[in-house]
């Protein structure tokens, strides 16, 4: 069965993306509001100054003055956003009644950051981990690689993937039961007519970029993704411009960024946010209170599924990160593994209340 949804264009395209609201508790410095400030009104080099100073905060092993910060309000922060595996009683306890369905980030969340996007590979632990996980709760990677290439990191059938920051959505090869419908080809592609372009902007930037050592551009199908982790930090302005003055000739483009990499997506109303909410439509939960979203995932681009789940007043974000970052997050995890351990217990929680029966 294929779902299909009837979206109209005032609906997907819009010029601007809205910043999302700091949440309570959140921390935000105001070298960095300054920064949004200038990625949202500035022009020329204003702008790319912007992206630069951007691309420093959200590097995971750079040391700012306003990193420092943030780190002596840890403590502050970790209240506000507690781990998850401290606070695994209340989530299960706020689940009771309702079915879990849980929602993953890949790199950084699965999988640690390294400096080769390619050989982001999962441990089999973790793998294990969620092919248990979906046994018990429907399960979805959201991720802003391509659908294909994360699959092929994943290399399990039984989930639902939404690829290229869920512009490509397709569900099991084996449809499941959890609640209602045969589930066996949920396919939603919002931005098809978006793919020539795509491609062109591609290339180009596969060509200009060839000027800065460490660069790596990535074809996500429905974005370009231009890493710089391995680009010398006095590097980082020269490839912001060239980015720029690539997608300069593409007004229906727009440039976003997430940890260590830039990225090219088409402007339209849709990302990680509207992806879990098409999910958990094609489960029959688009309007029910009988379902506790969980959504794990690392990246600035996983804001937006933290947003809707607030919004909606349902279910739990989980930041994975080490030290303080504004978020919309409820609960965070430090790393991958802590991410590992959660799904884990998950399970074993699943078992001992099925036991019980």
């Amino acid at each position: 069965m294929t779902i299909t949804v009837a979206v109209s264009n005032s609906a997907l395209f819009s010029p601007a993306v809205p910043k999302p609201p700091a949440a309570p508790g959140g921390h935000i410095t105001i070298s960095r509001k300054k920064c949004l400030k200038k990625l949202e009104t500035g022009g020329g080099g204003a702008r790319i100054n912007a992206w630069v100073d951007s691309m420093r905060a959200s590097s995971p092993t750079h040391k700012s003055a306003a990193t420092l910060s943030e780190n002596e309000d840890q403590n502050s922060w970790i209240l506000h956003h507690p781990s998850a595996l401290s606070m695994f009683e209340q989530i299960t306890n706020a689940s009771k009644g309702k079915q879990i369905v849980i929602f993953l980030d890949y790199d950084g969340t699965l999988s640690p950051i390294v400096e080769d996007p390619d050989q982001a590979f999962m441990t089999n632990e973790m793998r294990d981990a969620v092919r248990d996980v979906a046994k018990y709760f429907p399960t979805a990677i959201v991720t802003g690689r391509c659908r294909d290439k994360v699959y092929s990191f994943v290399r399990l059938s039984e989930l639902y993937y939404a690829g290229s920051h869920g512009m490509d959505i397709k569900g099991p090869a084996k449809g499941r039961q959890y609640k209602k419908g045969n589930h066996e080809a949920v396919l939603f592609q919002p931005a098809t007519e978006f793919l020539p372009m795509i491609d062109e902007v591609y290339k180009a930037l596969m060509e200009k970029t060839k000027s800065i050592p460490g660069a790596k551009v990535e074809n996500n199908k429905f974005c370009v993704s231009v890493h710089f982790r391995c680009v010398d930090e006095k590097r980082w302005t020269a490839l912001a411009e060239l980015v720029k003055s690539v997608i300069n000739d593409y007004p229906k483009l727009r440039l976003t960024q997430g940890r260590k990499v830039l990225e090219v997506r088409p402007s339209i109303k849709w990302d990680k946010g509207k992806a879990l909410e098409f999910l958990l439509e094609s489960l029959g939960y688009a309007n029910s209170n009988d379902v506790l979203p969980i959504y794990i995932g690392d990246d600035r681009s996983d804001e937006d599924a933290f947003k809707v789940l607030r919004n909606r007043g349902q279910g739990f974000g989980v930041l994975v990160s080490k030290g303080p970052k504004e978020t919309n997050a409820s609960y965070s995890l430090q790393e991958p593994l802590e991410v590992m351990n959660f799904l884990q217990r998950l399970v074993e929680w699943k078992k001992s209340l099925l036991s019980r029966y």
